[in-house]
């Protein structure tokens, strides 16, 4: 198979490793197990171009290392195409590489994607913007705000960061008015936050798909108001007790339209992680089967977790 790596020097751990160095043990990995290489280091501002040429390139297999708004730029961009994706982790949370079972290190992620197979996974999108993990309102959007105004040079310095931003939302959460549109009818309800995620977050770990290929978005309804509420709901999404949790509404389908009705003009939404202008109503769809992806086989997930 022929492998088109496009690295982000600016995104996530990749600007903090020696990338020559990690690209010749890249290149040695893919060329032992009989593939071809080409490798593209890139900044951050040239990210869609060379993503836009890879998916015209020749290459059978994209494999894409940065943050986790790099993998979402690069699943935008190779769906519904012939191309795989690859994901290598190289984010703070790396999510989606968790749903498909990708080891974090990035070594072992190379050594375990090919060796893999390949597989027809979900996308979902708002208002026509791709994304693999989450569209979010609400404390999400707050806290990514307030952290987005403090100053932090590695991943320590962004999980302190987003500490203290996590700490003063929880102080003072959002409140907003939210009309949640499902084909079965209409919810209404004041929420603290809202976060549509591409598949139904699994149980008892951090927030992500453990299938990502369900076909169906997950509806997670935040109710918490007071001081004790918030700190619940925060305790019981870190404990990834999501079903148990009293202070949200789950609800599952494969098209919603949400409008959010507040006496502030501009509000905030998070996708996949990047701070984006909320549009008056927002319709999000899932799409079914649109991106492939080389994931490690199923034998290799089973031992890794």
């Amino acid at each position: 198979m022929r492998f088109l790596a496009v690295l982000n020097r600016d995104g996530g751990t990749l600007q903090t490793i020696d990338l020559d160095e990690f690209s010749d043990r890249m290149r040695e990995t893919v060329e032992a197990a009989g593939h071809s290489l080409d490798i593209e280091i890139v900044a951050g501002d040239g990210l869609m171009a060379a993503l836009k040429n890879a998916r015209k390139s020749n290459a059978d297999v994209i494999l894409a290392g940065g943050g986790d708004g790099t993998i979402s730029a690069a699943a935008g961009t190779l769906m519904d195409s012939d191309k795989a994706l690859a994901v290598l982790p190289a984010g703070t949370m790396n999510l989606f590489a968790r749903s498909l079972g990708i080891p974090l290190s990035l070594d072992e992620a190379v050594s375990e994607l090919v060796a893999g197979s390949f597989r027809q996974v979900d996308v979902a999108s708002a208002n026509g913007r791709p994304f693999v993990h989450q569209f979010s309102v609400g404390m999400h959007a707050k806290l990514v705000h307030l952290r987005s105004k403090m100053v932090f040079g590695s991943r320590l310095g962004k999980l302190i960061a987003s500490t203290q931003a996590a700490w003063d939302t929880v102080l003072n959460p959002p409140l907003i008015n939210v009309s949640i549109k499902l084909p079965e009818g209409e919810i209404m309800a004041r929420a603290s936050a809202i976060g549509i995620t591409n598949n139904l977050f699994g149980e008892g770990h951090l927030p992500f798909a453990e299938k990502p290929d369900g076909g169906v978005l997950g509806i997670y309804v935040t109710v918490a108001r007071e001081r004790s509420e918030v700190l619940s709901f925060v305790f019981n999404m870190a404990r990834g007790k999501w079903k148990e949790n009293p202070q949200v509404e789950i609800h599952e389908s494969e098209e919603v339209v949400l409008k959010v009705k507040s006496p502030r003009k501009r509000l905030k939404s998070v996708i996949d992680g990047e701070l984006c202008e909320l549009e008056a109503e927002t319709r999000i769809v899932i799409h079914a089967g649109a991106l492939r992806v080389l994931a490690p086989k199923p034998a290799s997930v089973a031992r890794a977790a």
